[in-house]
């Protein structure tokens, strides 16, 4: 469990005030320019050590991402892109940051721009956050101001930020299709390689970051790579923002220690499972993309990247979504496969028809209007779907299907003998509404 010494956002729940005063009182901006001033390879060398790994969902080491962009400039400039694009369904950590903890956020852009030899950095905002884009531009006003930021600033080191508010497409927070929206176009993934690093924002070396990962960077600086590699579990280590909703007493986001169990997550901090523990269903622990784990795995696991891909699942964003047996759950990964068909940019064959044709089968399906020998090809299907795309959308839209089939087919093999004992009946989907 976190103890309160070791929180990175102490002001998570706007009980404070947000502006730079109140942020330096909390110790944002502390001693920033002594950090820069170790030199940019004692900072990439530090995040290494810290072991933080990227809080956007694919748990990629934070260091070493930054230390692919380039030490020597080919004439070329070099950009920060933070990705608060956050579009997950189950998503909201990123949001309170904005909010209520934005010098964190702008702090972290100017240590991980001079790291990386940046002059500029884009923040790209979810186009449903109005006020958390608000918010963030009252903060690097403040800023610049202040002469924290700027061409002329008191660090010494030339850097412009820039917010920039897009317009709420889900594919937009994939890093390449961000790059194409900021560009102007529309937000469609590219091929990779090259990769950002190399060829990002306007054709110049890019590396692109989720809010999380960024705002912690000033943390760890100030408090040392050992500090913050010493807490949770070995490869899963730091603390890390919960969201947590559907059926606890009380919804939460809270910052804790990656890799206590989903128990203690559950019970300190919401209250516990509606109805007690013996009401679970299951649990979406990382966002709507990542498979559903059963109560019986999920109830004791850990909860960190390793121990959730052991169990066929992910940690993604942490957004962890609580099923107990009121729950259909059948119809929940169906409205789950509406939301990715719905967002599918249209640009590979297998997303485009594969989401669509898998939304409409899980209908039916949810209804008792198939058979059963319609399971295995849908499962079929998301395989065919799953990684054979540019971008993860495919896979973001497979994986869900296939933990629905991996752990309740008998789910689905009930409502279609149902269906099929009495077919004149309504349809079970329509007698739950």
């Amino acid at each position: 469990m976190l103890q309160d010494k070791d929180r990175i956002f102490t002001n998570l729940y706007g009980l404070h005030s947000p502006d730079l005063a109140a942020a330096k009182m909390r110790g944002n901006w502390d001693g920033t320019k002594f950090l820069l001033e170790k030199g940019r390879d004692w900072i990439i060398d530090e995040m290494k050590k810290s072991g933080l790994r990227g809080r956007g969902g694919a748990g990629f080491p934070t260091g070493m991402k930054w230390s692919f962009m380039p030490k020597q400039s080919d004439g070329r400039p070099s950009y920060l892109v933070v990705n608060a694009d956050e579009s997950e369904p189950g998503t909201c950590k990123d949001r309170e940051i904005m909010r209520h903890d934005p010098h964190l956020l702008i702090e972290g852009c100017l240590i991980a721009s001079f790291a990386m030899n940046a002059n500029a950095a884009y923040i790209y905002i979810r186009g449903e956050y109005i006020a958390e884009r608000y918010a963030l531009q009252r903060a690097i006003d403040e800023a610049y101001e202040a002469r924290l930021i700027g061409q002329d600033n008191i660090h010494g080191f030339p850097f412009d930020l820039y917010l920039h508010h897009g317009a709420g497409a889900y594919i937009c927070g994939e890093e390449t299709a961000l790059l194409e929206s900021l560009e102007g176009k529309k937000g469609m993934p590219r091929l990779k390689p090259p990769f950002p690093a190399n060829m990002g924002l306007y054709g110049c070396p890019t590396t692109v970051n989720n809010v999380e990962s960024i705002a912690v960077a000033g943390t760890i600086l100030r408090r040392g790579a050992s500090w913050f590699s010493s807490i949770g579990r070995p490869n899963n280590v730091g603390t890390k923002l919960f969201c947590v909703s559907g059926h606890v007493e009380k919804p939460c986001n809270v910052e804790e220690a990656m890799g206590l169990t989903f128990r203690e997550l559950i019970d300190t901090h919401c209250g516990g499972i509606r109805g007690g523990w013996d009401n679970l269903l299951a649990v979406i622990p990382g966002g709507s993309s990542v498979p559903c784990v059963p109560a019986h795995e999920i109830m004791d696991a850990y909860m960190d990247f390793d121990t959730l891909r052991n169990l066929k699942s992910g940690l993604g964003t942490a957004a962890v979504i609580v099923m107990d047996k009121s729950t259909d759950i059948v119809r929940a990964i169906t409205r789950i496969s509406y939301f990715y068909k719905h967002e599918s940019c249209g640009q590979c064959t297998p997303c485009r028809e594969g989401t669509g044709w898998m939304w409409r089968v899980l209908t039916r399906m949810s209804e008792g209007r198939a058979q059963k020998r319609e399971i295995d090809m849908l499962l079929e299907v998301s395989t065919q779907i799953e990684g054979h795309t540019i971008c993860a959308l495919g896979d973001a839209a497979a994986w869900p299907v296939q933990g629905l089939i991996r752990h309740f087919r008998h789910e689905i093999e009930k409502r279609i003998d149902d269906y099929a004992a009495n077919p004149h009946s309504e349809p079970a989907m329509l007698a739950a509404e």
